[in-house]
Formats: structure tokens, C-alpha cells, sequence
């Protein structure tokens, strides 16, 4: 918890700082309350007294009760206001940094266990600061501060309030030595049925196609049972608490009170009254004293989640990515399109056996380059380092004469039209997805005149409509758009549900194209799509994009048939470079890929 605290604002310290003070003023004036009890049971005792000054010692006593409860309120105030505050810079901090991932950070972190730490550690964290810093400050000052009052009034009760404060501790040490283990467990199993869930959701067709809906609920029961059973081992265990300092503190006041009578009937009529009066003052601090425990036994409850909840926190916040930006913001002159392989090797994180070795050739602006070979031969690794998803672990890759690792990353990628192997749609309309990125109308991160972040936006209007309409009609995209009810303002559901794959397929390339990027990166992108419709992509792409540099991975050998170079690629290794007629020729790996899917008409065509 110590740890995190660094993110925690100036303003926020000082409100913190004035909440405390706050604290140890309700604590000082709980404190004086049995000082007024003392003189008002001194009054009644004593003979001759007035009734008016025992009003006056009570109304002192009511303001003083009065004052507390405001010192009560400003540091509930506060403390809420801090708690809240902080969970949103942290939820920032969080989302801003799993922004800045690649691969190999997002492989660290399960999808569920993000979200978790978003939502579920960060309340943990806010339930500490709102209840358990302010517990945490409150609790030892009045235990102290009540010791030192109740100090020298009595040998024997002193002693008998040792007994009970040790008799506690104990306890505590017990318990928490109990159920520390499972509340640092208790995340990791959040994660776990947060996992399981939305396996479930986002596998939900499957699952009924094979009718495992049965599996699938035996799967969750178990992680269900898991995290119930370890809660419920927790608040079992915590519930013994209450009954316990209910106990100790009845056990106390009853000893206060017996010892009280023994000395006030063994003493002098003149010591009488003082030892009364010192009794009774005595079981008000004692109360005070096993009512400071207690709220420490809360802090206990309350630290361990909180602290583990932080440590996950920070492991998101703290992680690095291994993809720098560099500096650089522009390539060579010229060579506006141009990438370039060098010598390239590429490894996984973790793994023994390189994905990629020694892949060399260039792409010029106008021409497309496909990539083609058996599955798990590195297509798409080899794509992917491109716009730096991955770093080449050997050689260079080049954009514009310039290593991939000196570019600003933003300006890398501003020049890339990028279509994944799965498409993905957001939330929005058909124009904000086809619109994405374009940060002069406020959608994405970053590119403000001033360099500020704009802000996101999915109002479709400020985009561009005749580069949405141009960018759909390249992708064979406008037919179906415009039977959509609404059109281009048509509702795109979460991930795009409510299209079909070849119609995500020809949005996303609609979106690269938007972009009017100088490299265009096709990932397997054509799979979704129908042999005409494959073509007149492309044609269209051809005609209309012919100063970029398209780079396209694909199974089908119709779809790269027409490329002006194609890269065969077998177990990581160029095996055969060419056109299509060149490498029916010279590459066995090709030839055979190509009479798998073409007729003997085809193949020559």
C-alpha cells in the first residue's frame, strides 16, 4: 500500500493531512467526555451541589459529543472524496497503460484478470482509504492517548486492562495468522471466475453447437465453489471477532466495576468519592481502549485485500513495455512507402526455436507483395513487425530507409493501414469504425494541435463523409452499408455482432484504407470473402491506392496470384521469392501449395 501512495496528488496528501487532523481531533474530544462524566458524577455525590452547574458540565458534555460527530462527518467526507478521486487516476494509470502493450505484455495478463484490476482491486483500494487509513490513524492515537489518561488512577485496574488488551491481541494474531493466506487468494480466484465467464460468453455459440452448456456450467460451479468456499472460510473466521471484543469488553467493564467495589469498600470515607469518581472515569477509557482495538481489528480485515489488490495494481501500472518509441518522426527522402527486410530473425518471448530466420527483400511504393506458405511458417509474424507489434530479435526492418526501432511510434504507425487476421469492430456507427483512428476528428489518442490528447468521440459527423463513402466503395463495402438501416449512421453492436464476417472483413479494410496510409498490411484479411468480391477488392485497391505499398498475407493463391512479387516461406525461411509464373517454376513448396487449390486452366492464367 506504501507503494502506491506515490500516485496519490498533492492536493490529495493535503486533503489527507487536514482529514487526519480531523481525526485526532475527534479523538480528543471522545477523549474529554469522560472528564464531564467524572465532574457530573462528582457533583451528584457531593452534598450541597447546584443543579445548574451539573447543566452546565452536561451541556458541555453534549458539545463536545456534538463536536465530534462534525470532526466524524468532515473525515468521512474527505476520505470518500480522496478514495474516489484516486480509483479514477488509478483506473487511468491502468487503462493508459495496457494501452501501451504489445503481445508480450498483453501474454503476462489474462484478459479477466485486466478487468479485475480495473474494477474489483481498485474498490478494495478505495474501501481501505475511505475506512481503513483513517481506522489506521484513529485507532492507535486513542489507544495511547487513553493509556496514558487512565494511567496512575488505579494499579489494579491498569493491570486488569493489560489482561484484556493481551487477551485481544492474541486473538487477533490468531485470526489474522488464519485468514491472511486466503484473503491473498481471493483475487487470483475473482480472476479465475471472471476468467471462466466470459469463456463462456464469447464461446457461447460454440458451447450450444456442441451442447457443453452442462460442461460449461460444471466449469464455473467449481471456480463459483472455490472463491464461495474461501470467503466463506474468511467471514467465518472474522465473525468471531465481534463476539470476542463484545466479550473481553463486558469481561472488563465487569472487573472495573468489581475491583472498584472492593477498593471503595476497604477505603475511607473520604477517599470514597475520588475512588468512585476514578472508577467510573476508569470503565469509560478502558471502553475506549478495547474500542481502539477493535477498530484496529477492522484495519486487519481490511489491509490484506487492500494491500494485494495494490500489489496487482502495480504490476500493470509498473510494467514496461519492450517496444520503445524511438525519435524519429520521418523516413529518408523518397522513399515515402519503401520497407525493407535486412537479415531478419525473430524468436518469441520464452521460446527456443526462432520464428523467423534470415528474411530479406524489399517492397517498393506501388507494388504488393504477398506472403504465402503452410500454416505456422511466420506469415503474420513477419507482418507484425512492421507496425512493431514485435521487435526483430536479428537484422532490420526498414520503413523508409529508416530501422523500424529509431521511429516515433505513433508516426510508424500514421503511415500503416493495418487489417488484423480476426476483424474487430467497435461500438459506434458504420462511418466512426470506418473513421477510426483519424485523430483530426477526436477519435483515438493523442494529436491535438498542442500535441494534447483529443478526446474520443463516437459523433461520426465530424468525420469525413465522401473519405468514409471513397474508403467503403475500395472495400465493396458501400452494397451492404447502404441497405443498413441508417446507412453510414447505422449501429455496430460491441465486437460487430450484428454483421456478418465477410462484411467485418470489408469494414476493416475500409478502415486501413481511410487512413490513405503509404503501407497497407493485409493479415490474412480476404479469408471472410467471396472469390468476386476478393478480386474486386483488390482491383480496386490497385486502381486507387497505387502509390502504397501493400503487404498481404494470404492461404488462397488466387488472392496473390497477381502480386508483383511473392514471398514463399517455409518453417520461418524464405524458401522462394518471384511472380506467380516465376515460382510455379523454381519453388516446389509453391508449386505444390498451388496445384493443392488451382486447376491445371488456372494455374496458367
Amino acid at each position: 500500500m506504501l507503494r502506491i501512495s506515490r500516485y496519490l496528488s498533492k492536493e490529495e496528501v493535503g486533503q489527507l493531512v487536514v482529514g487526519l487532523l480531523f481525526v485526532v481531533g475527534q479523538v480528543w474530544l471522545d477523549l474529554r467526555l469522560p472528564d464531564y462524566m467524572s465532574d457530573i458524577t462528582t457533583l451528584v455525590q457531593t452534598p450541597g451541589s447546584q443543579m445548574r452547574d451539573i447543566w452546565i458540565a452536561g451541556g458541555k458534555m453534549l458539545l463536545v459529543s456534538l463536536g465530534s460527530v462534525l470532526c466524524a462527518v468532515a473525515t468521512g467526507f474527505i476520505a470518500a472524496r480522496v478514495a474516489a478521486s484516486f480509483g479514477q487516476r488509478l483506473r487511468s494509470l491502468e487503462f493508459s497503460s495496457v494501452e501501451s502493450f504489445g503481445p508480450e505484455e498483453m501474454g503476462r495478463f489474462s484478459t479477466a484478470s485486466l478487468i479485475t484490476r480495473s474494477t474489483n482491486d481498485i474498490t478494495q483500494i478505495q474501501t481501505f482509504i475511505t475506512m481503513g487509513l483513517l481506522l489506521l490513524v484513529r485507532a492507535p492515537i486513542m489507544a495511547v492517548w487513553a493509556l496514558v489518561k487512565i494511567a496512575g488512577k488505579g494499579f489494579e485496574w491498569t493491570l486488569a486492562t493489560g489482561v484484556a488488551v493481551l487477551i485481544l491481541m492474541i486473538a487477533v494474531a490468531i485470526l489474522m495468522r488464519m485468514v491472511l493466506p486466503k484473503f491473498r487468494s481471493m483475487q487470483r480466484l475473482t480472476d479465475n471466475i471472471n476468467d471462466v465467464a466470459r469463456e463462456n460468453l464469447t464461446g457461447l455459440r460454440v458451447v450450444r453447437a456442441y451442447n457443453a452448456e452442462a460442461y460449461q456450467e460444471r466449469k464455473f460451479d467449481e471456480a463459483n465453489r472455490e472463491l464461495t468456499d474461501t470467503q466463506l472460510f474468511t467471514n467465518r473466521s472474522m465473525a468471531v471477532m465481534m463476539p470476542l471484543m463484545n466479550t473481553v469488553m463486558n469481561g472488563l467493564m465487569l472487573a472495573v466495576y468489581w475491583i472498584g467495589a472492593y477498593l471503595i469498600q476497604n477505603a475511607g470515607a473520604a477517599d470514597r468519592l475520588t475512588l468512585f469518581s476514578n472508577m467510573v472515569v476508569f470503565s469509560s477509557y478502558s471502553v475506549q481502549v478495547i474500542m481502539a482495538f477493535l477498530l484496529m481489528s477492522m484495519v486487519f480485515v481490511l489491509l490484506p485485500r487492500a494491500d494485494v489488490s495494490a500489489r496487482r495494481v502495480l504490476e500493470v501500472i509498473d510494467t514496461k513495455p519492450t517496444v520503445v518509441s524511438g525519435a524519429r518522426r520521418g523516413g529518408e527522402p523518397g522513399m515515402r512507402g519503401t520497407v525493407e527486410f535486412r537479415g531478419v530473425g525473430f524468436t518469441y518471448p520464452g521460446s527456443r526455436e526462432p520464428m523467423l530466420r534470415d528474411v530479406s527483400f524489399v517492397a517498393r511504393p506501388g507494388q504488393t507483395v504477398a506472403f504465402i506458405g503452410s500454416t505456422g511458417s511466420g506469415k503474420s509474424t513477419l507482418v507484425n513487425l512492421v507496425p512493431r507489434f514485435y521487435d526483430a530479435t536479428e537484422g532490420q526492418v526498414l520503413v523508409d530507409g529508416v530501422d523500424v526501432r529509431d521511429y516515433d511510434i505513433m508516426s510508424l504507425r500514421d503511415r500503416i493501414g493495418y487489417v488484423p487476421q480476426k476483424s474487430v469492430l467497435f461500438s459506434g456507427t458504420v462511418s466512426s469504425n470506418i473513421a477510426y483512428g483519424d485523430r483530426r476528428r477526436g477519435v483515438g489518442v493523442g494529436g491535438g494541435e498542442d500535441g494534447a490528447d483529443l478526446p474520443v468521440t463516437e459523433n461520426s459527423a465530424a468525420a469525413d463523409p465522401e473519405r468514409v463513402r471513397r474508403a467503403a466503395r475500395i472495400a465493396q463495402a458501400e452494397e451492404f452499408i447502404d441497405q443498413m438501416e441508417g446507412g453510414y449512421e447505422a449501429r455496430i453492436s460491441q465486437d460487430g455482432d450484428n454483421v456478418s464476417g465477410g462484411q467485418k472483413q470489408r469494414l476493416s479494410i475500409a478502415r486501413a484504407v481511410y487512413r490513405d496510409p503509404s503501407i497497407l498490411v493485409f493479415d490474412d484479411s480476404f479469408s471472410a470473402l467471396d472469390f468476386r468480391t476478393d478480386r474486386a477488392v483488390r482491383e480496386a485497391l490497385k486502381a486507387r491506392m497505387s502509390e502504397s505499398t501493400v503487404l498481404l498475407v494470404a492461404q488462397r493463391v488466387g488472392t496473390i496470384m497477381d502480386a508483383d512479387r511473392i514471398v514463399v516461406l517455409d518453417d520461418g525461411q524464405v524458401v522462394g521469392q518471384g511472380t506467380h509464373r516465376e515460382l510455379l517454376a523454381t519453388c516446389e513448396v509453391y508449386r505444390q501449395i498451388a496445384e493443392s487449390q488451382l486447376t491445371e486452366s488456372e494455374l496458367g492464367a
